[in-house]
C-alpha cells in the first residue's frame, strides 16, 4: 500500500509547495480586505449616526423628492393586503405604492380589488422602458385620495414586472421592494436623504437587508428583533449583517458600491429609465443595472455618487431548509459570473474610475474566486496531513488564516453592528450570534462554497438556469 501511495504523495508534496504560500496569503489578503471595509464603515457610521435623529425633521415640505414604491406580486394572496397598507403608511411626505401583479393565479388582484376597491383605468401603461408581455390593465382606488396604482400583466418575471412598474410611477425616485419585504417606518426617509442632500449627483441608494425570521411581526410592522430557533436562519443572520451593513457600507464611503440588492433599492427615475431598466435575461439583475449604470454615467464623464444607507431599513425572510438555500446560492453565484464576464471590458480601464480599478477586480478575485481556493484547501490539507506531506503547524496555520481570521472579522461586524445600531435587548440573542460567528465556519460555510461552485459550473456548461421556487415557512405575524 505504501509503494502505491509515495507517487500520490510526490503529487501532494509538489502542490503544496507551489500553492501553499499563495492561497494562505490569498486568505491573509481576503480577510484583511473585510477588515478595511469595516473601519471605513466605522467612519461612515459615525457621520451617519450624527445626523441620524433629525433626517425626519429636515426631510418634508414641497422640496422633498417624490418616491414611487414598485412592488412586482406573483400569487401573493395571503399578504399582499397587509403588505400593501403597511406600505401606504410609510413616514414620508410624497409616495405612491405602484404594484405589478405579474401573471398571478391566485387571488391576488381579487384581494386587492376588494380591499381597496379598485377600478379600472381607461389609460394606457407608457412604454418609456420597452417590455415583452402585454400588460392587461391598471386599476386605482375609487376614493381618488389613496395613493395606489395596480397594473396587471402577463407573466413575464420579476424584473419584466418592475419595468412595468417604473413605467407607471409618476414620481422622480422610484424605490424597488418584494412583496414580502416589511420597510420600517422611516425606511423611504432614509434611504432618500442622500438624494435630498445631493439631489444633482445621487442616481442610487441601496438599504440594509436583515432576516425577519424571529422577529415578530404585527400588522406588517417589526415590533420586536430576535433569533430564529433554527440554526440554519440563525447563521444567515450573521451573514447578511457582515455583506450588506458592513461591507457595502465600506464599498459607499470608498466611492465603489457596485451592489445594491434588489430587496430594496431606490434609483433616480430617469436614469433608470435611461439605463434601460432591469435586464429580463440576466440571473443578476440587480447587480447587472447598477453595473450598467456605472458604464452609463462614466462614459458620459457625468459627476454622479451611487451610495449605501447603513441603517437596517428592509426585512426579508432567509431560506431554513438545505434545498432553497442551495438554489439561492447556486443563482447568487452563476449571476456574479455572467454579470462580472458581460463587463469584463471594464477591468483596470481607468475611464471607469474605482469602478474598473478597484472594485470589480476585487470582486473577481474575492468574490468569484473565493470558493474555487476555499475548496482546494478544504481538500488538499487533509490529504496532506493523511499522506504527511505537511506538518501539523503548517495545517494549524492554514485553519487559524482561513477559519480564525474570518472569525474574528465577523466578530469585528457585529461589535461594530452593536454599537451603531444596537438592534437585540436580549443578551441571549447576542450570544447567539457570537456561536454563529464560529458554527459558520464548519459544514455551513463548506456547503456554501460547493453549491457557488455548481452555479458556476452550471453557467459555464450552458445550463438553462430554472430560477426554482422560494419556498417559505412564513414570519411571526400577529394581527394588529
Amino acid at each position: 500500500m505504501r509503494e502505491l501511495l509515495e507517487p500520490l504523495r510526490g503529487v501532494v508534496v509538489w502542490l503544496m509547495d507551489v500553492t501553499a504560500v499563495p492561497v494562505l496569503a490569498y486568505f491573509v489578503l481576503i480577510n484583511t480586505s473585510y477588515l478595511v471595509l469595516i473601519l471605513l464603515g466605522a467612519l461612515d457610521f459615525r457621520s451617519y449616526l450624527r445626523g441620524r435623529k433629525t433626517v425626519v425633521d429636515t426631510l418634508g415640505g414641497e422640496l422633498t423628492p417624490g418616491v414611487s414604491v414598485i412592488v412586482p406580486a406573483h400569487n401573493e394572496e395571503a399578504g399582499i393586503v397587509t403588505s400593501v397598507k403597511a406600505l401606504l403608511s410609510l413616514r414620508y411626505p410624497g409616495h405612491e405604492v405602484v404594484v405589478v401583479d405579474d401573471g398571478s393565479t391566485d387571488a391576488t388582484f381579487a384581494r386587492l380589488q376588494e380591499a381597496f376597491d379598485l377600478v379600472e383605468l381607461p389609460r394606457d401603461v407608457p412604454q418609456d422602458i420597452p417590455v415583452r408581455a402585454r400588460v392587461l390593465g391598471q386599476y386605482v382606488p375609487r376614493d381618488g385620495r389613496t395613493r395606489l396604482i395596480v397594473v396587471r400583466k402577463e407573466n413575464s418575471g420579476r424584473s419584466e414586472a418592475s419595468n412595468v412598474g417604473v413605467n407607471a410611477a409618476t414620481e422622480p425616485l422610484v424605490a424597488m421592494i418584494d412583496a414580502d419585504s416589511i420597510l420600517e417606518p422611516d425606511a423611504l426617509l432614509r434611504v432618500a436623504k442622500p438624494f435630498a442632500d445631493d439631489p444633482t449627483r445621487v442616481i442610487a441608494t441601496g438599504g440594509t437587508i436583515r432576516p425577519v425570521n424571529g422577529c415578530r411581526v404585527v400588522a406588517g410592522r417589526i415590533v420586536s428583533v430576535g433569533m430564529p430557533r433554527p440554526w440554519m436562519p440563525r447563521i444567515q443572520v450573521v451573514e447578511y449583517l457582515r455583506a450588506f451593513l458592513v461591507g457595502r457600507t465600506g464599498w459607499s464611503r470608498f466611492g465603489g458600491l457596485i451592489l445594491i440588492s434588489g430587496a430594496f433599492g431606490l434609483y433616480r427615475r430617469d436614469t433608470f429609465v435611461e439605463a434601460g431598466g432591469l435586464d429580463p435575461d440576466s440571473i443578476g439583475e440587480d447587480f447587472e443595472l447598477v453595473l450598467r449604470m456605472h458604464k452609463l454615467m462614466r462614459e458620459a464623464k457625468a459627476d454622479y455618487r451611487v451610495e449605501f444607507v447603513p441603517e437596517p431599513v428592509s426585512w426579508t425572510e432567509v431560506p431554513s431548509t438545505f434545498k432553497v438555500l442551495r438554489n439561492q446560492r447556486r443563482r447568487w453565484h452563476r449571476g456574479l459570473w455572467e454579470t462580472l464576464w458581460q463587463y469584463r471590458g471594464m477591468l483596470f480601464r481607468p475611464r471607469y474610475g474605482k469602478v474598473g480599478l478597484v472594485a470589480l477586480p476585487y470582486y473577481w478575485l474575492f468574490e468569484l474566486i473565493a470558493p474555487l481556493l476555499e475548496l482546494y484547501g478544504i481538500v488538499i490539507v487533509p490529504i496532506a496531513l493523511v499522506l504527511d506531506a505537511i506538518n501539523l503547524p503548517f495545517a494549524l496555520l492554514f485553519l487559524a488564516l482561513a477559519y480564525g481570521y474570518a472569525i474574528f472579522v465577523t466578530l469585528a461586524a457585529m461589535t461594530l453592528e452593536e454599537w451603531a445600531f444596537h438592534r437585540h435587548s436580549r443578551w441571549r440573542d447576542l450570544g447567539v450570534g457570537l456561536v454563529c460567528s464560529v458554527l459558520e465556519n464548519f459544514g455551513f460555510r463548506q456547503l456554501t462554497v460547493w453549491w457557488r461552485l455548481e452555479g458556476w459550473w452550471a453557467s459555464l456548461r450552458g445550463k438553462k438556469q430554472v430560477w426554482g421556487v422560494m419556498t417559505r415557512t412564513g414570519f411571526n405575524e400577529e394581527a394588529s
